[in-house]
């Protein structure tokens, strides 16, 4: 079916309550690479057995955290074969300290669908309320949906990170490792791109990549624990964009600049001679 941006822009999607325990967090943090100096205090805080530190980016995989099936692209308006689908980019904001374990639910709309000709961009607002109704966290997320553009809808603006011109305040070198991909999956993104062979060569990839969302909380957690003293209260908004495809077992080289009450960081893969794999990186920070 095409996209039928008339009937998608503004669609609401069916609300998704859930619920999620320590055990789910200490599993997503170690899927983002945590805790891999098991001598390492501050890295075995993000497993403790019941009151775990919280990295915000949980919010990605949190409503999802106990799916077992293979996403499905089907929305009002948008049916797209999940082979021709790529992560675009990613934000949390989060409103408060996430809870060790809790009770939730997730309301979500299409806010845009952007025509580029080649290709489409579906964006998604999201907004999660704990059991009382107060807000947790908000997020807003796009997928790249390969040749399905020229359906006749808005091109859409895209904005880029200024990065100083200036040496990096931080560098920093995250591994990661060659089964990650099948560790991150057990937090509920089972995409075959990232565990299927033969679904990967049907995408155009050598082999299966890891999740860009698994990169994207790797680089928060290591930015986190290098630069915030490993304080994840001290992460209020956190967004970049998948600028490339990182294979497991790569090791990322991640740059940052401190700017005010935010932090401008990149990451490259070092195996590749540099190259991208996160852009447009913005951490703000809560001040506390």
């Amino acid at each position: 079916m095409p996209i039928d941006p008339a009937v998608a822009v503004g669609a609401e999607l069916p609300e998704i309550s859930f619920e999620w325990s320590a055990s789910d967090v200490a599993l997503y943090h170690l899927a983002v690479g945590a805790a891999a100096d098991p001598m390492d205090a501050a890295g075995l805080a993000y497993l403790d057995d019941r009151a775990p530190k919280v990295l915000p980016s949980f919010a990605t995989v949190a409503a999802s955290f106990h799916a077992t099936e293979a996403p499905k692209v089907s929305f009002p308006g948008i049916d797209i074969d999940l082979a021709k689908v790529v992560h675009g980019s990613q934000q949390v904001t989060a409103h408060r300290p996430l809870p060790a374990s809790g009770n939730a639910t997730t309301r979500t709309r299409i806010a845009e669908v952007q025509d580029k000709g080649s290709a489409a961009v579906v964006i998604q607002e999201s907004v999660t309320t704990d059991d009382t109704g107060a807000p947790l966290w908000t997020a807003r997320s796009s997928i790249f949906a390969k040749g399905e553009g020229g359906f006749g809808g808005e091109r859409g603006s895209s904005s880029k990170v200024a990065y100083p011109d200036r040496e990096p305040d931080h560098r920093l070198v995250v591994p990661t490792l060659p089964n990650q991909a099948m560790l991150y999956r057990l937090c509920g993104d089972r995409n075959p791109l990232h565990s299927n062979p033969e679904f990967a060569a049907a995408a155009g990839f050598p082999r299966p990549i890891l999740h860009g969302l698994c990169t994207y909380g790797s680089v928060c957690r290591a930015v986190t624990d290098s630069v915030l003293d490993g304080d994840v209260t001290a992460v209020a908004d956190y967004s970049a964009s998948f600028a490339g495809i990182v294979f497991p077992g790569e090791t990322l080289n991640v740059n940052v600049w401190d700017d005010g009450g935010q932090l401008l960081i990149t990451a490259t893969v070092a195996d590749r001679d540099n190259a991208p794999a996160l852009g447009n990186v913005v951490l703000a920070t809560t001040g506390r």
